[in-house]
């Protein structure tokens, strides 16, 4: 069983990595003349960078996924069409904004749209409290699901920064396919992201020749996010708030202070703490250094949570990962000293 669950991920990350790799190299004179993105006062790049490499990465994430799935065939592999379906959807909404900026309200109703279609079309069989009603653990799965889309949105704001978070956090996915913890389909979704995150990682690396955009980060926090739902539905609600912590922390700790200063949260800025890194004397590679290892320690605290039934231990790793979390922050948010 872990051998055909290693070849099945293989399958899927392989060709979704060339793939990405490819289209992107492909799309970037497009993207150059539709969806430049030029530099301001909260950008992290200084020179006009053309974004829409997500539509390498989600065409090549779905093609492999779709492809390996159908190839193994099976009950436990059945192709998740309503994700697929609203994967597709969310990115051409994210698109749609990179090339003209959509107003703030009928963006996040797309987006909700595209959360609560993936969480309707869920098993009712499949609950994380079973005491609570199954009206209102949905319609809170669906604004979480919606904030999880956009905080990845919000991180995506430094070169490699979305590489640096999910390609550590797939990939202990996929280890966790192989440990029995996680459902195929999803497990060869995630192999599928992986690959074409490395994909695209060549051409994102400082400084970047192209960005996601909109068109990528939406909905590979989607597809993130379903994942991480569907771990969370097998019982292991510590690996699946360990795995994306960092990002939900920097992100929740900054949309708090900006909403009790009164500022537009929506907006864009530079608040986020790996943005104030930039500002206090860290460079691009080294933030994303940084994040990456913190990720790495992560996703080795939530296999290890997968794999324990003690409460006592899961406890502790949690507080683990929340302190070294909450040490970066803090490493971030403090000027470095000058090396002069």
């Amino acid at each position: 069983m872990a051998s055909s669950l290693f070849l099945l991920s293989l399958a899927a990350a392989v060709p979704a990595a060339l793939l990405s790799g490819v289209l992107t190299w492909a799309i970037r004179p497009l993207m150059m003349r539709i969806a430049l993105a030029k530099p301001n006062a909260r950008s992290s790049h200084r020179i006009p960078t053309p974004q829409g490499a997500g539509i390498a990465v989600i065409a090549a994430t779905l093609a492999a996924a779709t492809a390996v799935i159908v190839l193994a065939g099976g009950a436990d592999t059945k192709i998740p069409a309503a994700v697929f379906v609203a994967t597709l959807f969310i990115a051409a909404v994210g698109f749609v904004d990179d090339v003209r900026a959509l107003p703030v309200i009928p963006r996040l109703l797309l987006q909700g749209a595209a959360v609560a279609a993936v969480i309707i079309a869920a098993p009712e069989s499949l609950r994380l409290a079973p005491a609570c009603p199954l009206w209102l653990e949905r319609g809170l799965l669906i604004f979480a699901g919606l904030w999880f889309v956009n905080l990845v949105n919000f991180m995506d704001g430094l070169d490699l920064m979305t590489v640096a978070e999910i390609v550590p956090v797939t990939g202990a996915l996929v280890l966790l396919g192989w440990l029995a913890e996680f459902p195929p389909a999803a497990m060869v979704t995630a192999a599928a992201l992986f690959g074409a995150m490395l994909g695209f990682a060549p051409f994102n690396r400082p400084v970047a020749k192209i960005f996601l955009g909109d068109v990528g980060s939406l909905p590979i926090g989607l597809l993130a996010g379903w994942c991480l739902l569907q771990l969370a539905w097998q019982q292991q609600m510590a690996a699946a708030l360990l795995l994306p912590l960092y990002y939900l922390a920097d992100a929740t700790v900054t949309l708090v202070r900006r909403m009790a200063r009164r500022e537009p949260f929506w907006a864009a800025h530079r608040s986020h703490f790996y943005q104030r890194a930039t500002d206090n004397g860290f460079s691009v590679s080294r933030v994303v250094g940084e994040v990456f290892a913190l990720n790495v320690l992560l996703a080795a605290l939530a296999i290890a949570s997968a794999k324990t039934s003690s409460t006592a231990i899961i406890m502790l790793l949690l507080i683990v990962g929340g302190i070294a979390t909450a040490l970066l922050m803090r490493r971030f948010s403090r000027r470095l000293p000058s090396s002069g």
